[in-house]
């Protein structure tokens, strides 16, 4: 799809996922066009599958999630079956919000929300290691975010827009 991009859709693509909250007719005005062809053009990438959803972000230290947590899990023995049991159990933990395979000696990285260091003990015990499938884990809390984006870097694949973060 990024060789379909011309500068309009760059541009439609830069402006919401950096502000989803804009009305079709204030992105149909910093993009130079009317209304109802800005919202074919961003019904066309949602239909492609461009747009996948659009979201609202929460501050969480507001509400009481600032503690953060990356963790390196390898399960006991991976498995076809226990990848597919870790991966669906942990697709219902809310307190993770994402969840990587990696190359290496691990199996999966994972970064996790919750309330305070009490809150990501019991999250360990009562939810990860209760499933049985994990040998190990090496946890990171993060002291202080430098960077946090969603955006993607549409600088790289058009000209259109800043390659700048």
């Amino acid at each position: 799809m990024s060789e379909a991009l011309d500068a309009v859709d760059a541009k439609i693509l830069d402006l919401i996922q950096h502000d989803a909250g804009l009305s079709v007719a204030e992105i149909a005005e910093r993009v130079g066009l009317s209304s109802s062809p800005c919202w074919r053009r961003i019904k066309r990438l949602e239909d492609a599958g461009v747009i996948q959803r659009r979201v609202t972000i929460l501050d969480r230290d507001l509400l009481g999630l600032g503690f953060e947590v990356y963790c390196t899990v390898k399960l006991s023995l991976p498995t076809k079956d226990n990848l597919d049991a870790f991966e669906q159990a942990i697709i219902r933990l809310a307190e993770v919000v994402q969840c990587a395979t990696v190359t290496g000696s691990a199996d999966y990285e994972l970064r996790v929300v919750t309330r305070d260091m009490h809150a990501f003990d019991d999250f360990l015990r009562d939810k990860i290691l209760s499933l049985g499938l994990v040998s190990n884990i090496e946890s990171r809390i993060v002291i202080r975010s430098v960077k946090n984006t969603t955006a993607a870097p549409l600088g790289l694949v058009s000209p259109y827009v800043s390659a700048q973060g």
